[in-house]
């Protein structure tokens, strides 16, 4: 929620309508409070932890690293930066799940060539549906009776099952869980923060795209970091420029706009900046086809390998595997 100009993650799920969240500090004295269940113990601080927050714990504490890809904008490549990201870890010879946490537009499944499969359920809880024995995924689209359904879900039920995502599938050990978002700082966001306070959060690759117009939400993003305590491990500027497969001359599509790209935001911000990824028709058929981008040939190949390498310093995995190009890479 919004008050007063400051951004509260945590709120009681009794609480009443305009909560301003217990850590804000009219909490239990605001306006809003009369009458709220929890006022008291506002005022007092003793609001208990939502138990979910230590089941998500209890559950992901086979999990080295969570790390969150994020933008504030949509259409900037969150789920091709997830995507990629995941296969190229798991190449590596790492333990890695991807979580789909984008439920109305949940495009995972398609980005690893896992469409029409469905999700199982043991005593253990759910099951991912797995492309290598080590690459597990869960999405809302192993839900869905037709690829072409709409999920028009109010927040609440968006929450139920972000929860359940997080407290029952049974992702078993994990170098690094993967959580790819929607865009913007709302429901989901605040939910999986929540309920990832006591879990172990290495941080958010932030996505974006040159233009002024994703910046400026994307800044958000970096404020919404901010003000949770999400660490950044650095930001991403994709389709930056396309890079001609013949001369390899670089034009710049998008421009830069007036405020310098993502590298003078992170730097505003002081945040990493990881780097740029031209446009690559060779990594839109790679996520088209549910494949990896390794071994495609394409010119952003290298660039992407150096996110990578970075990504993995920051979640000190320094397994030295590497598995090399994978039956799910694109032939070159």
């Amino acid at each position: 929620r919004v008050h007063g100009g400051t951004f509260f993650v945590m709120q009681p799920s009794n609480a009443n309508e305009g909560c301003v969240g217990p850590s804000h500090e009219q909490a239990g004295k605001a306006a809003s409070c009369e009458g709220c269940p929890n006022q008291k113990a506002c005022q007092s601080g003793t609001v208990q932890q939502d138990p979910a927050v230590l089941e998500v714990a209890a559950r992901l504490q086979t999990v080295k690293n969570i790390v969150l890809v994020l933008s504030g904008k949509g259409g900037v490549g969150k789920s091709t930066v997830a995507s990629q990201l995941a296969f190229s870890l798991a190449e590596k010879g790492l333990e890695i799940g991807l979580l789909d946490i984008d439920l109305c537009g949940p495009s995972i499944p398609r980005m690893l060539a896992l469409e029409g499969h469905t999700v199982q359920e043991s005593g253990s809880g759910w099951s991912p549906v797995y492309v290598e024995e080590n690459l597990g995924v869960m999405s809302i689209g192993f839900m869905l009776p037709n690829r072409d359904d709409a999920v028009i879900w109010r927040g609440p039920r968006k929450n139920g099952l972000i929860k359940q995502f997080l407290s029952d599938v049974d992702w078993g050990d994990l170098d690094c869980l993967i959580i790819d978002t929607p865009p913007g700082t709302s429901d989901e966001h605040i939910t999986v923060v929540q309920y990832l306070k006591e879990s172990h959060v290495t941080g958010a690759v932030v996505v974006t795209t040159p233009q002024d117009v994703s910046l400026d939400d994307v800044r958000k993003e970096l404020t919404f970091c901010k003000k949770t305590k999400i660490p950044v491990i650095g930001v991403i500027e994709n389709m930056s420029g396309f890079v001609c497969p013949h001369c390899r001359c670089q034009s710049e599509i998008f421009g830069r706009g007036k405020r310098g790209g993502a590298s003078q935001m992170a730097e505003e911000f002081g945040v990493p900046f990881l780097g740029s990824l031209p446009i690559d028709p060779a990594l839109a058929q790679a996520c088209d086809g549910g494949k990896s981008y390794n071994g495609s040939g394409g010119v952003a190949q290298e660039r992407f390998r150096e996110f990578v390498a970075s990504i993995q310093v920051a979640c000190n995995l320094s397994k030295p595997v590497d598995l090399g190009v994978s039956e799910n890479s694109v032939g070159v």
